[in-house]
């Protein structure tokens, strides 16, 4: 390294952004991720003894794909070269494979090739690398945001193992923002800097599991904050939501405004109002709400409020349940948009919701009642001697595929549990059980 290069590197080492700067160096300061670094977790393990094998790591961005490799290049004794498959071409991967031959050669010391979004590497600079990693000359550690088994090369997947990272969770967040406060050598410790306790949340939560977007939000509120009487830069609320381009919301996920704002969603789409449902569906969108809370929602009002008027509601709304859960946003707010408006605009039952009730409270506070003989198991040796199934009438075998036939018990003939609607398809389906004899209104019976 020559003095020009040595001077750039200190330059940028102290000007980089906040979000670099505060890296973590060691395997114990990584926040997060307990699922592969906990303490007796395969990678840290091998993080530790040094004995690091060719890796993928697969996540969202800013939740720690490039620091674990940093942490790897701190720790390992072998050689960490760099590069970023955005900006490298062929001839940077060649010099960095020379040179990983060179130091096999001649100081017997292995290469880790760390290529960041090495899901933009094209196939055949993908394909350039694979005899190079299986031959060992490199140690191949990728990071990509894409999902390796689609976005990067089968043969180069199959030599790496594969790690998921997840987005970091709001505690996660918070603990490196309160970090990065009071970190006097890397981070704004020397500034001054106050990070009022409801900004921080609010920093934590928008950010999504980003600590990258996080931290620059603060080092932004930081660097434009100008300093109150006192000398110190407070970062509030209002600051933070300036820094992050998002406007606050009054939504609380463990607070009123949460439980407020998830009932009158529900209310919406029971009161057949698409329009409130939709827009109570994008505040809690819009706050951070998690999708997977919402799909749950839907799926029980379309059950309970809508029901067997409209079956198709509950099979939509599950299928958005599933949708969201493999897609994730922003995408999954479309799926929950369809599911929330089709629940609404559905004709609307509770009938099925109250049957089950009223079943449960019987069996609860009344004798239960014997069943039927002919409605018992046959199906095992001695059950006719004693009776089980021998009358049983099996409706198939009649007109209509139907045949009258008690199936309550004696104390319970004649209860009705299920009280149907005049609603889109269950008034098809009370119509129906009228023409076999089977329902009677509450009026004629």
């Amino acid at each position: 390294m020559d003095l020009f290069e040595f001077t750039r590197k200190g330059i940028l080492e102290k000007d980089a952004p906040l979000a670099s700067r505060v890296r973590p160096r060691t395997l114990d300061e990584v926040v997060g991720q307990e699922h592969i670094i906990g303490e007796d977790k395969l990678l840290s393990r091998a993080i530790r003894a040094d004995r690091i094998g060719s890796l993928t790591f697969y996540g969202p961005p800013g939740t720690g794909k490039t620091t674990l490799a940093q942490v790897i290049a701190n720790t390992t004794h072998a050689r960490f070269v760099q590069i970023n498959a955005t900006t490298a071409g062929k001839k940077d991967m060649e010099d960095a494979i020379q040179k990983a031959r060179d130091a096999l050669g001649m100081e017997e010391k292995r290469t880790i090739l760390f290529v960041d979004e090495i899901h933009r590497f094209n196939k055949a600079q993908q394909d350039y690398l694979l005899p190079f990693v299986e031959d060992g000359t490199v140690i191949l550690i990728g990071a990509t945001t894409e999902n390796p088994y689609f976005e990067v090369n089968r043969a180069l997947v199959s030599r790496s193992r594969i790690f998921e990272l997840r987005p970091l969770s709001k505690e996660s967040v918070r603990t490196l923002l309160e970090r990065a406060v009071s970190d006097r050598e890397r981070g704004l410790g020397n500034m001054d800097v106050d990070l009022d306790s409801d900004a921080a949340d609010f920093l934590a939560d928008i950010s999504n599991g980003d600590a990258r977007a996080a931290l620059n939000a603060l080092e932004i509120g930081a660097l434009t904050t100008p300093p109150g009487p006192d000398g110190r830069i407070r970062i509030d609320l209002n600051v933070a939501s300036e820094c992050i381009q998002r406007r606050v919301l009054n939504y609380d996920r463990d607070g009123d405004n949460h439980y407020d704002t998830v009932s009158a969603f529900i209310k919406s789409m029971r009161g057949s109002d698409p329009d409130a449902a939709v827009y109570y569906l994008a505040r809690m969108l819009y706050a951070g709400e998690d999708v997977k809370f919402i799909a749950r929602r839907i799926m029980i009002c379309a059950s309970e409020d809508v029901g067997n008027a409209d079956p198709q509601a509950l099979v939509v709304a599950v299928a958005a349940a599933q949708a969201v859960e493999r897609i994730g946003m922003p995408e999954s707010q479309i799926i929950l948009s369809q599911a929330a408006t089709y629940v609404a605009c559905a004709p609307k039952s509770n009938s099925a919701c109250n049957a089950i009730f009223s079943a449960m409270n019987s069996v609860k506070t009344e004798p239960t009642g014997g069943i039927p003989p002919y409605l018992k198991d046959a199906h095992y040796s001695g059950a006719k001697d004693l009776g089980r199934g021998l009358t049983y009438k099996y409706p198939h075998d009649f007109e209509n595929h139907y045949v009258e036939q008690q199936y309550l018990p004696d104390e319970l003939v004649g209860r009705r549990f299920y009280e149907m609607s005049d609603n889109g398809y269950e008034k098809g389906m009370k119509a129906w059980l009228k023409r076999i004899g089977k329902y009677r209104d509450s009026e004629d019976r």
